[in-house]
């Protein structure tokens, strides 16, 4: 059994996959294409990434990839904890602009999926955690793109402040909403 639930912007949903639990620990199916599919999920996952962060406050994002090489997204956390977000890029949203913020850690086994359209990233809660992620289009640099993840228009309450943050120089760069033009209609 898989659990949806829509969040404030309903395209994105949490995904909570049934966990055994026994004195040995837990067994989950995190994924079944059939499964997602009848929950309305249609994503052909063609490739999975893995983050590593050893410190509590590492952001990375937000990022997204432009057509036709845009991403769908299913994150979830194989352990420590983040504050996930997902911005919504599309033109033609009543949420564009806005943003979800949630929590996700090792232990509840909750993902999130992301559709095309939004841009993504985290920051971690704990040290040494791992996020594995699927997207169903493979990395594409050439239209690789971003948001600057503290741009103040987006509203996002953060748990670490621009000085604690730790960053990538790109992602140290990225442009702000206002200056990113029209990526998805």
């Amino acid at each position: 059994m898989l659990e949806l639930r829509s969040l404030a912007i309903p395209d994105v949903k949490v995904v909570r996959p049934d966990r055994f639990s026994d004195a040995r620990g837990y067994f989950s199916e995190t994924f079944q294409r059939s499964t997602f599919a009848e929950k309305g999920i249609l994503h052909d996952f063609v490739q999975d990434n893995q983050s590593s962060s050893k410190r509590i406050g590492t952001v990375r994002g937000l990022h997204f990839q432009r057509p036709p090489f845009a991403q769908a997204k299913l994150i979830r956390v194989l352990s420590g904890a983040i504050l996930d977000v997902a911005v919504d890029l599309r033109r033609s949203s009543p949420s564009f602009g806005k943003h979800i913020a949630i929590q996700l850690d090792g232990e509840s086994g909750e993902q999130v999926f992301i559709p095309k359209g939004f841009a993504h990233g985290f920051c971690t809660l704990q040290p040494n955690t791992v996020v594995l992620y699927k997207v169903d289009q493979v990395y594409a640099p050439s239209h690789d793109g971003g948001v600057y993840w503290a741009d103040p228009a987006l509203e996002i309450e953060w748990p670490v402040t621009t000085s604690e943050a730790q960053l990538s120089p790109k992602d140290q760069i990225l442009p702000a909403l206002s200056q990113l033009g029209c990526v998805f209609d």
